[in-house]
């Protein structure tokens, strides 16, 4: 933070506001609470955050049992993409998102009814050739001794040849339910947490949205500890260098 224009005491206040909001704030409102006249380095200053949360849970990689599938996001896009606007999966204005979450099955000993429980989650942006780039995504951030549950898309073929054991079901209520339970529940939930609070969002910036989504569900139970974590986390120069 040494090379940054705002003062420290923004910084720690800037964090402290991001932390303790389960949901989130917006760069609007975050300018108001801090005083300060200039909406861009208060919008700079969150995104830089934002890729602090981002490279620190770069750090880990999920493993054991895995549930995937990607969830499309909207996103913001030009005048002259509007002109040519697609709809539908293909839609200029839907993002894909690789959701993953760590999915551990419990079985009540009383009743036999069996529940998920889920510790880790992340979400990665999707460009370029799309099997190719789900491949690059599992094998950056699965453990290649994981167990991975999907439906049966012709863009995951590939990954058993990253994982242990890549298991697929047709994709049903019943698989949206059960097998790929917490992936469509954190997908539902960040939808409605980015489009409540950011309203528009630039496709060019989603994955930082998502980073910093991901990194407060990951630390859920953590409480008034999170603000903690976050400062050492953002002290640490965990942001990628920008120059």
């Amino acid at each position: 933070m040494e090379n940054a224009k705002l003062p420290v005491r923004k910084w720690y206040l800037a964090m402290a506001f991001m932390s303790f909001s389960k949901k989130g704030i917006s760069a609007t409102e975050l300018q108001k609470q801090l005083g300060h006249s200039r909406y861009e380095s208060i919008w700079t200053m969150m995104h830089r955050i934002r890729q602090a949360m981002g490279k620190r849970d770069s750090l880990y990689n999920l493993e054991g049992m895995i549930e995937f599938d990607e969830g499309y996001f909207k996103t913001e896009i030009s005048e002259k993409e509007k002109q040519n606007l697609k709809r539908g999966k293909g839609s200029q204005q839907q993002t894909n998102v690789a959701v993953m979450a760590e999915s551990t099955p419990l079985e009540d000993i009383e009743t036999g009814k069996t529940s998920k429980q889920c510790r880790y989650f992340k979400m990665k942006v999707l460009e370029g050739h799309h099997s190719e780039d789900i491949n690059q995504v599992v094998q950056e951030n699965i453990d290649e001794k994981s167990i991975v549950f999907s439906d049966q898309s012709t863009s995951y073929f590939d990954l058993a040849k990253y994982v242990e054991v890549h298991i697929t079901e047709k994709s049903t209520n019943h698989t949206t339910a059960n097998t790929l339970r917490w992936v469509h529940i954190a997908t539902s939930n960040a939808k409605r947490t980015l489009l409540g609070i950011y309203h528009k969002i630039n496709g060019k910036y989603l994955q930082l949205y998502l980073d910093e989504f991901c990194y407060k569900l990951n630390r859920r139970y953590f409480g008034e500890k999170l603000f903690d974590r976050l400062t050492i986390a953002v002290a640490g120069n965990y942001w990628y260098n920008n120059g």
